[in-house]
């Protein structure tokens, strides 16, 4: 989904070698002898980019894999470093705690005519960030979209978009990939193409075409696993085994939002109480007491990720809460922003501003490691936009700096220096 290219352009790609710099030089800043602060940004990419020749750039609007740059800690701009090809659409991205190790959700669902897709696995170069490929290995669906690293070290959690469903996949010693322990195929009544929350005139209907699983996530103990199916409206809660990375139900195992809302990603906040679900259709978030002894939920405030008097169509993205879990963002495409919500003592929201991402479709967006920056992937502008964070406020403002990235879906940090002094 999302690769925007033309098989017009396919003699252009052969004919002509990209100019300039070769993607894979890195800038005079990385060989400065400090160790870098590195961003990994995972993309939309073609299906032809492993077919060609890696000097041969795509035209813009397509993604060339997992692109990769040094961050300048003071200004939090993004110099490239490289690209680590991959034309399956590394749309999602995480990183193991040590540092050494990061895996990929491919969004694709062409696996040997399975219809299936696949998650690959890096090995992380501790001096400069390059990326090495493992391997490789089915995702337990089609189209994964989302990855997550269980608290153990032990599992890598997987939602399958187009497949709807969800998989658990055994990390090994070397990092590598193992065959899945468990998948889990979402059933259920698809909800209505219209939700009532939207705003007036909303026609934002893109996921209610049948299950959609669309972000996998554990716990802050480890001990229960939550997913969110788009299509069906529904929040999963699972008991999880860590020894034998088995889920089973929980008590409470099915939490229903309003029909058509469409639940699409949520974040903890770091008292671990409180639980934030941003739904893509309704343009709300949800704010759920979270019980970790049982992984119950319970529903406590529904407020608009949108500024009163907003109308019209507006599909909602990424949520993050603030490490010092002062602010909650949440992310509005089509309108273009991301809204500053303050948390109370309680942990109910309210409104503070709304910041125009500089760009079109704002996917997702990511602090750096010291939360002084925010990076949005704009992803039908082809570049992240860069935000500095006043910490008193919420509020962001823009620094002028962008990154040029061929549809940006995902940004993950790696401080290489703290890594160094942890070895």
């Amino acid at each position: 989904m999302n690769a925007r290219f033309s098989l017009v352009f396919i003699a252009l790609f052969f004919a002509c070698p990209a100019s300039g710099q070769s993607i894979r030089e890195k800038s005079a800043e990385a060989s400065s002898g400090k160790e870098p602060l590195v961003a990994y940004v995972g993309t939309f990419s073609s299906p032809l980019q492993d077919m060609l020749p890696t000097q041969v750039d795509l035209p813009p609007g397509n993604g060339l894999g997992i692109h990769r740059f040094r961050v300048d800690r003071n200004t939090g701009q993004m110099i490239p470093l490289g690209v680590t090809r991959n034309g399956t659409s590394p749309s999602c991205l995480a990183i193991n705690v040590a540092g050494t190790r990061l895996y990929s959700a491919n969004e694709t669902d062409r696996l040997n005519g399975t219809k299936e897709g696949t998650v690959s696995a890096y090995a992380i170069n501790g001096s400069d960030g390059d990326l090495v490929l493992l391997n490789t290995v089915a995702s337990g669906g089609a189209g994964p979209t989302y990855v997550s690293i269980h608290p153990s070290g032990r599992y890598l959690l997987v939602a399958n978009y187009f497949g709807g469903s969800i998989s658990v996949l055994p990390i090994l010693e070397d990092g590598r990939l193992g065959k899945a322990t468990d998948i889990k195929i979402d059933q259920g009544k698809i909800g209505p193409t219209t939700s009532a929350n939207a705003p007036p005139g909303s026609k934002a209907f893109s996921g209610h075409d049948r299950t959609h699983a669309h972000m996998i996530q554990s716990d802050p103990s480890g001990n229960h696993v939550l997913h969110v199916d788009l299509g069906l409206d529904l929040i999963y809660v699972w008991k999880f085994d860590v020894k034998n990375g088995k889920l089973s139900p929980a008590k409470k195992h099915q939490i229903a939002l309003p029909p058509g809302d469409g639940p699409r990603h949520f974040h903890f906040h770091p008292n671990g109480k409180w639980f934030y679900s941003i739904q893509e259709e309704g343009s709300t978030i949800v704010l759920f007491d979270y019980e970790g002894q049982t992984g119950e939920l319970n529903v406590r405030q529904t407020i608009s990720t949108l500024p009163k008097g907003f109308a019209g169509s507006n599909f909602c993205s990424e949520i993050l809460v603030s490490s010092d879990g002062r602010f909650v963002y949440a992310g509005n495409r089509l309108h273009d922003s991301i809204g500053i919500f303050s948390v109370g003592s309680d942990g109910e929201l309210e409104h503070v501003a709304d910041e125009w991402t500089r760009g079109n479709y704002p996917r997702s967006f990511s602090f750096d490691p010291t939360g002084r920056f925010l990076y949005c992937g704009n992803q039908r502008a082809d570049h992240v936009s860069i935000f500095k964070v006043d910490r008193q406020s919420g509020r962001l403002e823009f620094t002028g700096n962008y990154a040029p990235v061929g549809n940006p879906s995902h940004i993950v940090f790696l401080d290489l220096a703290e890594l160094k002094t942890q070895q």
